[in-house]
């Protein structure tokens, strides 16, 4: 750990970056869930179904998905060619901005057609600065970590997720506890939206004030930049790419079943009330934060590979409680899989800010991360949602648990596949499958 005043400063400053980026990352990207599951199917989709609004809701929010993987081929190049720090200041500009602007849409009733296409638009724009987000914070973290700190410091960027959902969360239970039905559909939904742009002020203060990281410099001082970073990832680290995008799908699975299937589940087909509801999403989360700190710490002293797929065995006991949790009829049981589902999602996704940018050289981590983070979010998370909402409404629950099991058995065949990380007195290298 620093020793002196001016290395503890520097640190904190370093992690709080990480921490800050994503939080703000995961807090976009949630009130865009949150305002899927409770108001944009009726706002933006023309009417035929409530289910079938529903279902067109979440299919604009999967297009983020589909678009990170293009932010980060375009965000990994900049950040192997130019740095971390610029690349993660342009991703968060793209990110929040999308997101605030979402804020001003009109909607189907006002302009019709144009009304999705907009939300669309901004939606996917929203998911190109997200494919650069995460990675950066990643390597911002893990790049300057001491020996045997990098699961710790790999585990700030990814408590981003339960404070940016609580932040969410919070934010959308004040309004429901504040405004009546009408105010909340007709302008109290934009309130959320319209308040990223201050958190994004607050990413860019803590960013600009940063140094690279000294991975990128050392890598900098040795080696000239790869001309095209992806070509050289798909080329020589093709392998452990696919292995890496495995390995991120429970996450992706787990935390939308959990949060936002769950919330449109239970707010339609179960009719429990949504200011119920999000109080008792916002309890839950807390197992999430508890097991990324758990997880971090055990990583450090075990392994990484190790908690990542205990966290893949808590998945399928979420999986197998979720029938009978999620369909009992009474909160305590909705909260109790909420519970272990995002406690399981703490050890599936803390020690993945280290684990994954272990598995590249520092030339191509940046490209080589995001690549394999966010086409595994397209596998794990894009459609989820929707597919849980169909599978639910044709076959019940028991549909969507063996769905979710699936989702950890992929996770871990990329986890073995991969082999063991590198020692931690190493430099963070590419391991051989």
């Amino acid at each position: 750990m620093p020793s002196t005043l001016t290395d503890r400063r520097q640190t904190a400053r370093i992690l709080l970056a990480s921490l800050v980026g994503t939080s703000v990352e995961f807090y976009d990207f949630y009130i865009y869930a949150t305002a899927t599951s409770l108001v944009f199917g009726p706002l933006f989709f023309p009417a035929s179904s409530a289910s079938a609004q529903l279902l067109s809701s979440y299919a604009s929010f999967g297009l983020a998905f589909l678009a990170r993987p293009l932010g980060g081929v375009l965000f990994g190049h900049f950040g192997d060619r130019i740095g971390r720090k610029s690349t993660l200041v342009a991703s968060l500009l793209l990110m929040g901005g999308s997101t605030a602007a979402i804020a001003f849409l009109p909607t189907y009733a006002m302009i019709g057609w144009p009304a999705p296409a907009l939300l669309c638009l901004l939606r996917f724009g929203q998911g190109l600065g997200l494919g650069g987000e995460w990675s950066g914070a990643a390597l911002l973290a893990v790049e300057n970590a001491p020996p045997g700190w990098r699961a710790r410091y790999g585990m700030m960027p990814q408590l981003g997720a339960p404070i940016g959902f609580i932040a969410a969360n919070g934010f959308f239970l004040l309004l429901g506890a504040t405004l009546s039905p009408d105010q909340f559909r007709d302008w109290g939904w934009r309130v959320p939206f319209l308040a990223s742009a201050l958190l994004v002020g607050l990413g860019l203060w803590v960013r600009l004030n940063l140094t690279e990281t000294a991975a990128f410099a050392a890598e900098r001082r040795e080696h000239a930049p790869a001309r095209v970073p992806v070509t050289l990832v798909l080329k020589q680290y093709l392998g452990v790419t696919i292995a890496g995008t495995l390995g991120v799908v429970a996450c992706f699975a787990l935390y939308y079943i959990a949060t936002a299937f769950a919330l449109g589940y239970g707010t339609t087909q179960l009719g429990y009330p949504r200011q119920a509801f999000l109080q008792a999403q916002l309890g839950a989360i807390l197992f999430m934060a508890a097991g990324i700190v758990l997880a971090g710490w055990l990583a450090d002293r075990t392994s990484q590979r190790g908690v990542l797929l205990g966290g893949c065995l808590g998945t399928v006991l979420a999986a197998a409680l979720l029938p009978s949790l999620l369909g009992s009829g009474s909160m305590a049981g909705v909260f109790a899989f909420m519970a272990v589902a995002l406690l399981a999602m703490g050890f599936v996704y803390g020690p993945l800010g280290a684990w994954l940018p272990g598995l590249f050289p520092a030339g191509v981590r940046y490209t080589g991360t995001s690549l394999a983070f966010n086409v595994g979010g397209v596998i794990g998370g894009g459609l989820t949602p929707a597919l849980a909402q169909l599978m639910a409404d044709r076959g019940g629950l028991r549909p969507v648990g063996l769905y979710l099991a699936g989702a950890a058995a992929l996770s871990a065949i990329g986890l073995l596949a991969a082999g063991r990380t590198r020692p931690e007195h190493e430099v963070l290298g590419a391991p051989e499958l």
